[in-house]
């Protein structure tokens, strides 16, 4: 009887220590998600901070180091950051490919974690349109009602995401503007070819700009351009002038502004 009841106590404070252990378990594996948590919100701010600053490369470098994160926000982020750096015209041609090709791998696993990620939508659609860069203007064309779809579906999800409703609009001036041999493409490709006209494409710029006002160089300069196509010089005029006293914070933005400065010469 008495080594019964040895037994039995021994069992029980068996018992009471797996308990315990169980629960620091408990509590360490919790403490451990809350961490991880905040790290991400950590990466992010840091993420954001860098993006606004211009930072190309050292964004990259901070976000490449969650490439195996689950994390939409984290993914998205990190396909914008490698896209801007393979912009870069310090990047080699060999080094671009390899980013674009990056870019859209880690935008399609964003969406994949997160449908409803409107951010996801859009560098997928951004990324694949890139992507189409490098396998030729057949599968460039041909991927083109996805790209649209996608960038539909985030102005679903953000009405207000100027940026995405910029995008659609030079989706509809690529198609305005195609030239007649990749209508030929096109009309092989599709039994009814994706087309679209500059009225349409300047209605999305305008939407643009009443999103979120002189948000972006390239859009001033698509309006400008636009309203050229139009034979509408005096806008043309207005939009390109805006395009080239747009303060230059980047290297798109020197671009947009040397293009502005020629278009506005040649009028």
């Amino acid at each position: 009887a008495q080594v019964l009841r040895k037994n039995f106590q021994r069992g029980i404070a068996l018992s009471a220590g797996s308990f315990l252990v169980y629960e620091a378990h408990k509590l360490i594996s919790g403490l451990a998600e809350v961490h991880a948590s905040f790290k991400v919100e950590e990466v992010i701010e840091q993420a954001d901070y860098l993006y606004g600053s211009g930072e190309t490369e050292k964004l990259y470098q901070l976000l490449v180091q969650h490439k195996n994160s689950d994390d939409a926000e984290l993914l998205w982020r990190l396909a914008r950051a490698s896209r801007d750096l393979a912009q870069l015209s310090s990047t080699s041609a060999e080094e671009k490919r390899k980013l674009t090709y990056e870019a859209f791998e880690y935008a399609k696993k964003a969406l994949e974690k997160n449908e409803s990620n409107f951010a996801a939508h859009k560098w997928y659609g951004i990324c694949l349109s890139d992507v189409g860069d490098f396998e030729g203007i057949k599968t460039k064309i041909g991927n083109a009602i996805i790209i649209k779809e996608h960038f539909q579906r985030a102005i679903e999800l953000n009405p207000k995401d100027a940026t995405t409703i910029h995008l659609i609009g030079i989706w509809c001036y690529s198609f305005a503007d195609m030239p007649w041999y990749q209508r030929k493409i096109a009309a092989t490709l599709f039994a009814t070819p994706p087309t679209s006209t500059f009225q349409e494409a300047l209605r999305y710029f305008h939407m643009a700009e009443e999103a979120d006002p002189n948000f972006y160089s390239k859009n001033l300069l698509f309006l400008g351009k636009t309203y050229l196509k139009l034979n509408n010089k005096k806008l043309a005029l207005l939009w390109l002038t805006k395009a080239k006293e747009y303060p230059a914070h980047t290297e798109e933005d020197k671009q947009v502004q040397k293009e502005a400065l020629e278009l506005l010469n040649s009028i």
